[in-house]
């Protein structure tokens, strides 16, 4: 959820990727509620062979009381897209 709406609760998005190619391996995620569905994403991504720069691409609906403006799975692409860049 945005982070304004009422009921907002944390959630935590691990992401595994391939170094050098940056293709997604696996995913975790857990929160409250709406985190489980968010896995779908991510098991989207790795059955079509995304690779994290092409998941921080992949449009993804935003409304607020499901998802603040940067979705956890994009911002968590971004992260590891810099990590098997920088090494």
């Amino acid at each position: 959820m945005a982070g304004y709406f009422p009921g907002t609760q944390p959630i935590t998005v691990k992401l595994v990727a391939e170094a050098g190619s940056g293709r997604l391996l696996g995913g975790q995620i857990v929160g409250g509620e709406g985190s489980a569905k968010r896995i779908d994403t991510v098991a989207m991504a790795i059955t079509a062979g995304l690779t994290v720069d092409e998941l921080i691409n992949v449009d993804l609906a935003y409304a607020p009381p499901f998802s603040p403006v940067w979705d956890p799975v994009a911002t968590a692409a971004r992260v590891v897209a810099a990590a098997v860049t920088a090494g």
